[in-house]
């Protein structure tokens, strides 16, 4: 009997690595519900768009390309996504909720379970907010969402290298670099 059923992620992609980005939002104003009354629609600020924009170049300068860019919905996520896809070789953004701000809609699980619909990428970006990315890279690199205590800092990129398709406990951590980091690197000719 045969299935109509896509093959599973493990399956299609068993030979070569999968490097993860996950990229913290930039900076955004804080919480103002007369402003804001919904939080994911809370913007950046000008500053953290501009050094952000500037930081992406250092990251252009370690990343070159990436295959797709998942990011939260929230505004501020998206706005921080699209400043990415401004980049050379890097695509539009594509809606990623199983890293949103709310517990409700967010889990490592979901997370990693969204990323089988991108088991052919090589360089995958997501962009996200604390603590879901923490969770989400302990949950990959241990196997326990709090299985390891970490800090992603706003503007910051981690990068997890998998041998074949992102699973829990099979990540390698392979750099962490803060948006100081990658303005220096902007900065290199």
């Amino acid at each position: 009997m045969t299935s109509n059923k896509e093959p599973s992620v493990l399956t299609r992609r068993l030979e070569g690595s999968v490097d993860l980005y996950l990229v913290r939002h930039a900076a955004a104003f804080r919480p103002d519900p007369d402003r804001w009354p919904h939080d994911s629609r809370r913007p950046l600020t000008p500053e953290g768009e501009e050094e952000f924009r500037l930081a992406a170049r250092g990251l252009a300068r370690m990343v070159p390309r990436a295959d797709v860019i998942l990011s939260s919905p929230a505004r501020r996520a998206w706005q921080t996504a699209e400043i990415l896809s401004e980049l050379d070789s890097w695509p539009a953004p594509k809606p990623l909720p199983a890293v949103a701000a709310s517990r409700r809609r967010a889990s490592p699980e979901k997370a990693t379970l969204a990323l089988e619909d991108y088991a052919e990428a090589k360089y995958v970006a997501v962009v996200g907010h604390k603590p879901r990315l923490q969770e989400l890279a302990a949950y990959l690199l241990t196997g326990e969402d709090d299985g390891l205590e970490i800090k992603i800092r706003t503007g910051s990129v981690m990068c997890i290298r998998f041998d074949g398709a992102p699973a829990p406990r099979t990540g390698k951590l392979r750099w962490l670099l803060t948006p100081r980091a990658l303005l220096f690197l902007a900065c290199q000719r």
